[in-house]
């Protein structure tokens, strides 16, 4: 594992402080390129979830990395964010999620909780994040998972006490195998809307990329 520097905070607005967990590290072997690089609207799109990231009511945001690393730092401009390269990306998920609890628990930063996003979906509605924010400030439960249409989807937020448990799965596994294992850890925060797609294919590159990024 490296670890990049301690972005200075960019919101500070909750009592309860929230990082954000961008899980980018995957060879994207099912599209053949580094996804993390695609031309998104004229930008990496990497760097366009990465901005979507650090406009969510969080103090940080953390990145991992781990296939063609040196490429995404060359090519993205990931400014005020923590870097964490996963040199074991290729055993799956989880071993992501692992080494960026691991670096955030290092920091020694004050955080209550965290999103686990994932680097391959660009569509997160901040407005589900707003709401799962405002909710985890009255929420006693370990997680909150946002339901879309009777779905759970995209990020999930997990509270400190939970990172433990998350540290210890193995495998192509998220953090969602373990919560729907334990539902009387979640509390679900239903929203009207369909789930973020993730961006895995050819096929799913020619329906979804934009004309522009914002």
């Amino acid at each position: 594992m490296v670890w990049f520097g301690l972005a200075q905070p960019t919101y500070t607005g909750l009592m309860r402080k929230i990082a954000a967990i961008v899980l980018a590290a995957g060879s994207s072997r099912r599209l053949g390129e580094p996804k993390q690089l695609l031309d998104w609207g004229g930008r990496p799109m990497l760097d366009v979830v990465v901005d979507r990231a650090k406009a969510w009511p969080v103090d940080q945001v953390w990145v991992v990395l781990g296939a063609c690393a040196e490429d995404i730092l060359e090519r993205c401009q990931l400014d005020n964010v923590n870097i964490v390269i996963n040199d074991d990306y290729d055993e799956g998920l989880a071993s992501s999620l692992r080494v960026g609890l691991d670096a955030l628990m290092r920091s020694g930063a004050q955080i209550d909780g965290v999103f686990v996003a994932l680097g391959d979906q660009p569509f997160i509605d901040p407005e589900v994040v707003e709401l799962m924010a405002d909710r985890y400030e009255m929420s006693t439960a370990k997680a909150l998972v946002p339901k879309y249409r009777y779905t759970f989807g995209n990020p999930v937020l997990v509270d400190e006490s939970l990172w433990p448990r998350l540290m210890s799965l193995e495998g192509d596994v998220g953090a969602q195998k373990l919560l729907k294992a334990h539902p009387e850890w979640v509390e679900e925060v239903w929203v009207e809307k369909l789930p973020p797609r993730d961006v895995d294919t050819a096929a799913d590159v020619e329906e979804l990329t934009p004309r522009s990024a914002h």
